[in-house]
């Protein structure tokens, strides 16, 4: 067995880990099971069965898609601890995690207690034997003790699924792999688990509306909305005419640009989430919903605000410091800065 990688953070490691599973694949074999899983992703397969159906579907996932959902599902957790910066998730429960892109996301926000504690238990639930074989060589190579020490269960994910109580309880590009009555109860039995929970879905329109159906599930049961959005009302915009998503960098692997022919050495991965909580969450008086306009001498910014509403917001160089701290502003952060700029 190999050792843990270390000292790496549970990002470096786990694209190291990658990078040699990529050296094994049979670049044929990989491609084809790369263009069937980009045909699940963009919804042209059927919704009541695994996904990741043997080795070579969870190596090809592993190598193609990992990298993306984890980047997405660190950028949607990071805002979260952004918005409950006191708060450790006491436990981890990953639905649908597959190869555990999730959990290690989670072990990059919320690294293992510095003082010898004992880490915090992870458990990741996937109806695919072959994806939790692959998940636990990866986690066994990681340099979190909560990552190595993870429970893989296989569970169906429906409307049977049971989830103890835990502290996080993740459901990252599962719901569109799921019938509309299995999505309803598989949040359910998130919002029943645990004391926050996190839903990431492809930034597409049909992967927004699933994560308001979720939202909406989330807010009746109960939970306060943490990020993105600054509020747990209805979200402002009209449906049908535009969707909420964000976008993370990833980097490309050598299977990325050869499946898809492209040279550069990265790619942006649009995506939707939610993540709320049971107690009230201090979430941002505004977060940026599009990628910011910079022109001469200003910058615009597309906000979703704690009113209820969507608005621009110019930002000028007359503004000093709050011009310096717009133009340093990415997508999907919160606004104004958390604390005053610099003069």
């Amino acid at each position: 067995m190999h050792a843990p990688l270390s000292p790496q953070a549970p990002a470096e490691a786990l694209r190291a880990t990658l990078a040699e599973l990529v050296d094994g694949l049979p670049p044929r074999q990989a491609a084809q099971a790369t263009a069937r899983l980009i045909a699940n992703y963009r919804g042209a397969t059927p919704t009541d069965a695994p996904v990741l159906r043997d080795r070579s579907d969870v190596v090809a996932y592993a190598a193609y898609r990992m990298p993306a959902t984890f980047e997405a599902d660190r950028a949607a957790l990071g805002a979260l601890a952004d918005a409950v910066p006191q708060w450790t998730p006491s436990g981890h429960t990953d639905i649908g995690g597959g190869t555990g892109a999730a959990v290690w996301a989670a072990a990059d926000i919320w690294p293992d207690p510095a003082d010898g504690a004992a880490p915090r238990p992870v458990t990741v639930l996937d109806w695919a034997e072959p994806a939790l074989a692959l998940g636990r060589e990866l986690a066994a190579r990681a340099p979190s003790a909560a990552l190595r020490d993870a429970r893989w269960r296989r569970a169906r994910i429906d409307a049977a699924l049971a989830v103890p109580p835990t502290g996080l309880v993740t459901v990252s590009y599962v719901l569109g792999e799921l019938t509309p009555a299995d999505r309803t109860a598989v949040v359910d039995a998130a919002a029943g688990a645990g004391e926050v929970v996190a839903v990431v879905e492809p930034g597409t329109p049909d992967g927004y509306r699933r994560i308001i159906e979720a939202r909406d599930r989330l807010v009746a049961a109960g939970f306060h909305i943490a990020a993105p959005c600054p509020h747990s009302a209805a979200c402002p915009i009209e449906e049908g005419t535009d969707w909420c998503h964000f976008a993370a960098r990833v980097s490309r692997s050598s299977l990325h640009r050869q499946v898809k022919g492209a040279s550069l050495a990265w790619e942006d991965e649009k995506f939707s989430y939610v993540a709320a909580t049971r107690f009230r969450p201090g979430p941002a008086t505004a977060r940026v919903v599009r990628r910011p306009q910079t022109r001469k001498g200003q910058v615009l910014l597309d906000l979703c605000r704690d009113t209820e509403e969507l608005s621009r917001e110019t930002v000028t160089k007359r503004q000093g410091p709050l011009y310096r701290a717009a133009r340093d502003t990415a997508w999907g952060d919160p606004w104004p800065p958390c604390e005053d700029p610099a003069p």
